[in-house]
């Protein structure tokens, strides 16, 4: 099969098209013929070598794909939703995703959602996993003690997990700030059903949320940044507020004011998706089969492409990438 691989840790340039034995099953597991494969932020670290592999997964980037499945164990109690041979899916993998073939834990991959395509589908199970695990059972956005729909604040809203963010939250009922870094990007945020978007370089997103919400603050944080953001992301918080971290792209340290935790009961989480076990992402894929899909399937949220490349412009996937000018997803194509 046709691949892409690091070739060693470095710019774009060293991702580069190769040919692999196609992978082997491993008990559990079903075989896809991929059509498209999405592109996120962790295959670029992984690029420059600061996101190891797991053990035992494939030294391939590329952490979801979408296309049918051609083999694999298709018979137990991991296929809880009738999928065959044929049958087009998309799947969250732990690595190898940038290839023709790849293989996933059943019980990782969901049917395809009704209407949308290969290339959409792709976009997807990154993003979805990661939010539905991180704002919903992480931070636990829901209700506040009256009943009414609780708070969040997405940092990066214009990222592929930010318009995941953004679109989920505001489809079951929440208000949802975003911040971007252009007022075209804050508009972005604002068309995908933010109540506001904040253009972080020339607001402050503390004040504004505050006013938005009448002094309360947020009730959730969904923060990809890190760094300074962190003590000025515990100001916007309301009382019982909780911030949940998913990325460090501006920083892995922090000065946080202990007091204001202490007092407000404020609740500040961190996770990784990718070493977490088969059994923990399938209850995700789970509620998100539940919950989610019907939503995609009903166009009440909508994945967004910025962008498709054939697979042997990885590197300039990439490139786009860092640049951060993308709103939604990069998606490579087979």
């Amino acid at each position: 099969m046709k691949a892409i691989e690091i070739t060693q840790y470095g710019a774009p340039e060293v991702l580069k098209l190769t040919e692999r034995p196609r992978p082997e099953l491993k008990p559990g597991e079903v075989l896809i013929k991929v059509s498209a494969s999405g592109v996120n932020r962790p295959d670029v670290l992984q690029r420059i070598g600061q996101y190891p592999v797991p053990p035992g997964a494939s030294d391939l980037p590329g952490l979801e794909v979408a296309g049918e499945i051609v083999e694999g164990a298709l018979d137990g109690a991991d296929n809880r939703w009738g999928l065959k041979v044929g049958s087009r899916v998309c799947a969250l993998v732990q690595g190898g995703g940038y290839a023709e073939y790849c293989t996933a834990p059943l019980a990782q991959v969901l049917p395809v959602p009704q209407g949308l395509s290969d290339v959409e589908a792709a976009s997807l199970p990154e993003t979805f996993f990661t939010v539905w695990s991180n704002v919903f059972d992480r931070a636990r956005l829901g209700e506040t003690e009256t009943g009414e729909k609780e708070t969040l604040l997405v940092q990066g809203g214009t990222s592929g997990i930010g318009v995941t963010a953004i679109q989920l939250a505001v489809a079951l009922g929440h208000r949802v700030f975003a911040t971007a870094g252009s007022e075209d990007k804050a508009r972005a945020c604002e068309a995908l059903g933010a109540e506001r978007g904040i253009n972080y370089k020339t607001e402050d997103f503390v004040a504004v949320t505050k006013e938005l919400t009448k002094d309360r603050g947020v009730d959730v944080v969904l923060d990809m940044v890190g760094g300074d953001y962190l003590p000025r992301e515990v100001q916007a918080l309301a009382f019982d507020g909780r911030i949940a971290i998913i990325a460090l792209l501006g920083g892995s340290k922090a000065t946080l004011d202990m007091g204001a935790l202490l007092r407000r009961r404020l609740t500040v989480t961190g996770s990784t998706l990718r070493p977490r076990s088969v059994a923990f992402k399938a209850a995700i894929a789970q509620n998100l089969h539940d919950k989610v899909w019907p939503l995609l399937a009903a166009g009440k949220i909508r994945p967004v492409i910025y962008r498709t490349f054939p697979a042997e412009q990885a590197d300039k996937a990439h490139a786009l990438m860092e640049t951060s000018t993308h709103v939604g997803k990069i998606v490579l194509t087979w």
